[in-house]
């Protein structure tokens, strides 16, 4: 009898042991990264954070008492009274970011159904050539983009030519070499999503639209476009957020003619210090980016993708 009844206790010892012997294995393999996470990501975006909520001490540093006054300067308000400047920079931003997500898909498109139209053995490395300038820091990418725009350049005495800018101007610093900047940092992460989309398509229906006599375009938006659908937002969401966002391109290509979000936020932290109403220009873009992943995530789901097209 005692035998019988031991059986159910040890099974259960042996149970628990394996599980803490799990439980030990996981957090020896993941609590390195974990902890990196937590102590060089999450702590400091928690900290920068909660310097939203104080005032602004006398050389621009955070100080008590709490208070919303940096939120009110995000809206506009301050002792002046108000002023759209903040609504247009951020206005502004979000038409960069959809204009640099507009271009990097006009541009994906060709570049990845002509790399699905090579052999097999060929796609990784065509792959890996739209994949390989992202490994340079961006920063030399731009700094290469200003010597090849500049006025003395070749394709500003192009433009010149063709009457696109007067003769004693370059193509930079404007609005176009931004644009053209953001669209070449960013076209690799439309690229990658649209090319598994592309990988995985049914041409079957394809074929199915030429038998019965669709044009090409047509065939391309009744038969292609849909399938492709959740590898395009899945671009559209890493070319969009990080465009909204990005410091470097709008202050070296655009030479700060235009005040960007992400400008804004830095010279709050450099130029004219106040870190309050900088963290709060965070917040509201931290806001701004969560909400956006939201709208992106239920259409998604709403036009038959996956979470794990989405991750």
């Amino acid at each position: 009898m005692s035998t019988l009844t031991e059986v159910p206790i040890l099974r259960g010892t042996a149970e628990r042991a394996e599980r803490m012997a799990r439980a030990f294995r996981l957090w020896i393999t993941a609590g390195p990264g974990l902890g990196w996470i937590v102590v060089f990501l999450i702590l400091p975006s928690a900290i920068l954070l909660a310097i939203g909520f104080f005032s602004i001490g006398n050389y621009g540093n955070p100080r008590l008492p709490l208070t919303l006054e940096p939120f009110r300067e995000v809206a506009g308000y301050s002792i002046l009274g108000w002023s759209p400047a903040n609504i247009t920079t951020i206005l502004r931003s979000l038409v960069q970011a959809v204009s640099a997500a507009g271009l990097t898909i006009l541009l994906a498109y060709p570049v990845v159904f002509f790399i699905t139209a090579q052999p097999i053995a060929l796609r990784p490395l065509l792959l890996l050539f739209v994949v390989l300038p992202s490994w340079t820091n961006q920063v030399v990418r731009t700094y290469a983009w200003m010597e090849l725009l500049g006025p003395g350049s070749g394709l500003s005495h192009l433009a010149q030519t063709i009457g696109f800018i007067p003769h004693h101007l370059g193509l930079l610093p404007g609005i176009f070499a931004m644009q053209v900047g953001l669209t070449y940092n960013y076209l690799p992460y439309m690229v990658v999503p649209l090319y598994a989309a592309a990988e995985k398509l049914d041409w079957t229906l394809v074929e199915a639209g030429r038998d019965l006599y669709a044009s090409g375009t047509k065939l391309f938006w009744s038969a292609v476009f849909p399938q492709t659908i959740p590898g395009l937002l899945s671009g559209i969401i890493l070319v969009a957020i990080p465009a909204f966002g990005d410091y470097v391109v709008p202050m070296l290509l655009g030479g700060g003619k235009s005040m960007m979000i992400g400008s804004l936020i830095a010279a709050q932290f450099l130029n004219t210090p106040n870190w309050p109403y900088g963290a709060a220009l965070t917040i509201f873009m931290l806001i701004f980016t969560c909400g956006g992943l939201i709208v992106f995530r239920v259409m998604t789901k709403r036009l038959g993708g996956s979470e794990g097209t989405m991750m």
